[in-house]
C-alpha cells in the first residue's frame, strides 16, 4: 500500500486575488498524518480552520469556496488540484486573506509551490476512493460519471462554449504527477466577455486582468500570450475537476467522462463519493 504524503517544508505564493482583487499570500505548511488539506485564515484572530471538504463548500459562482465558521476561503481549487496531482495527502494551507492568488491563472505556480517544498512520505497508508459502482450526476448542459477503476485517476471532458474559435474542445487524461505538469498545470481560467459585466455586477473579478485570465470574444481568444496548449480551455475544466473531487479528502482513482462540467456539478459528485464511502463503511 502506497503511504501518506505531506511537505518536507514550507513554500509560498505572493500575488492578487482574482475576485477581491487584494494582496494575498499563500504558505502551505507540513501536517501530521490524516490531517487531512486544511486551510487557516491567519489574518483573523485565533486563526480559524477549515476542512477542504465537500461538505464545506458554501458557494461555487466562478469558484469553489469553503467554509467552517469564521474560516472562510475563496477559489480553492487550483491549489487543491496542484496537491492532488502532488499526491500530498496532509498539509496546512495558510493564508492572509479569503483568497488565494490567482498568479497566472492556472495551478502551475502552486505545483511549484509544492516542488519547492518537497514531499515527504509518512508512516500511515494513503487513503483512496474508487467508486464500487458508477456515480453519475447531471444539470442543464452538465453530465459527470465515474466508473471504477482501482488503478488510476483517467478524465475525458468535453467542453463546448459559444464564440470560442476552437468549439467543442476534448481531451484525456491519466493522472501522474508528471503528466499533470506537461498537460493540464498550466491550462489558464477564462472568461466570455459577455458575462464580464454581470460577474463586475456579483462583486466578482475585481483583480481581474489579462496576466490573469484568457478572454473568448467575438469567435477569438484574448490573453497576455499565446494559447499554452491548443485546447486550453478544456484543460483547464480538467485542472478544476481534478481540484473539486479532492474535496473527498482522499486521492481519487476511477475512470470520469465529463460533458461541459463546472464547479456545482463537480462539487455535487464530490459530496456523492463521501456519502458513498460512509455508506459502504457502515
Amino acid at each position: 500500500m502506497e503511504k501518506q504524503q505531506t511537505l518536507i517544508r514550507s513554500s509560498m505564493v505572493s500575488g492578487i486575488a482574482l475576485h477581491t482583487g487584494a494582496r494575498a499570500t499563500v504558505r502551505i505548511q507540513p501536517a501530521p498524518e490524516n490531517t487531512g488539506i486544511v486551510f487557516r485564515r491567519v489574518d483573523l484572530p485565533g486563526k480559524p480552520e477549515v476542512r477542504a471538504l465537500a461538505q464545506h463548500v458554501v458557494d461555487v459562482r466562478r469558484g469553489t469556496t469553503i467554509a467552517d465558521g469564521q474560516a472562510v476561503v475563496y477559489t480553492v481549487e487550483h491549489i487543491m488540484s496542484a496537491l492532488h496531482a502532488w499526491h500530498v495527502d496532509n498539509c496546512i494551507v495558510e493564508m492572509d486573506g479569503m483568497e488565494p492568488p490567482i498568479a497566472d491563472g492556472s495551478s502551475l505556480p502552486y505545483f511549484r509551490m509544492i516542488e519547492e517544498a518537497g514531499i515527504r512520505q509518512q508512516e500511515a497508508e494513503a487513503r483512496y476512493f474508487t467508486p464500487k459502482q458508477p456515480l453519475y450526476v447531471e444539470g442543464g448542459a452538465t453530465k459527470i460519471v465515474i466508473i471504477p477503476n482501482t488503478e488510476k485517476l483517467t478524465i475525458s471532458c468535453l467542453a463546448s462554449f459559444q464564440g470560442c474559435p476552437i468549439d467543442p474542445q476534448y481531451h484525456e487524461f491519466t493522472l501522474s504527477t508528471a503528466a499533470y505538469r506537461d498537460e493540464i498545470a498550466g491550462g489558464r481560467t477564462f472568461v466570455n466577455f459577455s458575462d464580464l459585466k454581470q460577474l463586475l455586477a456579483m462583486g466578482l473579478v475585481k483583480g481581474g486582468s489579462l496576466d490573469a485570465a484568457a478572454i473568448i470574444h467575438d469567435g477569438a481568444i484574448i490573453c497576455k500570450e499565446g494559447l499554452r496548449y491548443p485546447n486550453e480551455i478544456v484543460r483547464h475544466k480538467i485542472l478544476d475537476l481534478i481540484g473539486d473531487i479532492y474535496l473527498t479528502g482522499h486521492r481519487v482513482t476511477g475512470t470520469v467522462i465529463a460533458i461541459k462540467p463546472g464547479h456545482p456539478k463537480n462539487v455535487e459528485l464530490a459530496g456523492l463519493m463521501l456519502r458513498s464511502m460512509s455508506e459502504n463503511n457502515r
